[in-house]
């Protein structure tokens, strides 16, 4: 089968036949017919992702149809169409995942392929409105969204909520999901082009966190605070977080693509009786309760652009460049 492989840190990208996999007892074999990137993908082929070893398969988001099962699975679902839950051995607890957790992609070979083995408890049926880049589109950017609003965020008809770095894949499934839960949404990000389409998609209001009082102009449009702020950056900008939070107004956190956290007055978190939640992926559960709020209020994913296998490289690039505006999704062959 052909396959996108990472030779080497920062190689460029290149197809591969390699050997096609067969489905252990408790799994299934699936054709891909799209996968998506995630910003893990590119700290891999960087080589600067923890674990990250070559070659390997990258990919953690896929669609596809169940072509071979294991002896354990039933043959009725042969020809099932099928979105993969990336989050792999979560575990029993709700709250946090177990010590075997890890994520499709690394170790496990990627979505980046013609055909995957999964255990079987990890694919879902694809969401019957879905074509399969839309269905590809989803998993990983919308379990992270989904838990960190609602699992961890615990957001609320009516809250005010900002959302920072507006334009990547999980920051615009926040974004409808928060719109269709009832909740005023603010935005940030580096680009105005970004802001301006996120309220046209119904944002409130937006800033550039480029300019150095942008946390004047966010408190501005939203006087009264927030009760809810979704940050994957940390950095120094994350104390002006703290000042933008009403009493008793929580952060949740679940990348730090800026940083450590620096120059924190802890006053700033006991004085408000403010929580600052970390969140990664989301459980079974909330990978369920996802595609359910998904299909009660049909909600589509945001995809900037559908690139063929051959130039997965050239997606890579305008990742790099932050260019996109949603997901980016590869055609497989």
């Amino acid at each position: 089968m052909k396959a996108i492989q990472f030779k080497s840190p920062d190689a460029p990208c290149s197809i591969q036949e390699v050997e096609k996999p067969e489905p252990a007892i408790d799994e299934v074999r699936i054709k891909i017919v799209a996968a998506a990137l995630n910003r893990r993908d590119y700290w891999i082929k960087k080589g600067i992702y923890q674990g990250s070893k070559y070659p390997c398969i990258p990919g953690s988001d896929g669609a596809g149809i169940i072509d071979a099962v294991g002896s354990l699975i039933d043959k009725s679902n042969l020809g099932r169409e099928v979105i993969i839950n990336p989050g792999l051995d979560w575990g029993d607890n709700n709250d946090f995942h177990s010590s075997n957790f890890h994520i499709l992609g690394l170790p496990t070979p990627g979505t980046f392929a013609q055909y995957i083995c999964v255990p079987f408890k990890s694919v879902w049926t694809k969401p019957g409105n879905y074509t399969f880049e839309q269905a590809a589109a989803l998993p990983l950017a919308g379990l992270t969204a989904y838990r960190a609003l609602f699992t961890r965020g615990e957001l609320q008809q009516g809250e005010n909520i900002f959302i920072t770095g507006i334009g990547g894949g999980v920051a615009m499934f926040m974004l409808k999901f928060a719109l269709a839960a009832g909740a005023n949404v603010f935005v940030s990000s580096s680009s105005e082009k970004k802001i301006k389409k996120a309220i046209q998609a119904g944002a409130t209001g937006g800033v550039l966190y480029t300019e150095g009082d942008w946390d004047k102009q966010i408190s501005q449009m939203a006087t009264a605070g927030f009760e809810l702020i979704v940050d994957s950056a940390g950095g120094e900008n994350f104390s002006k977080l703290l000042s933008l939070l009403k009493i008793g107004g929580r952060i949740v956190i679940f990348g730090g693509t800026a940083g450590k956290i620096t120059d924190i007055t802890p006053a700033k978190i006991f004085w408000k009786q403010a929580s600052i939640l970390g969140t990664t992926m989301g459980s079974p559960t909330d990978f369920e309760s996802m595609l359910n709020f998904i299909d009660k209020h049909s909600l589509n994913p945001e995809i900037d652009k559908i690139f063929p296998m051959e130039d997965t490289e050239i997606a890579f690039k305008q990742m790099e460049n932050q260019d996109q505006f949603g997901k980016l999704v590869i055609k497989i062959i």
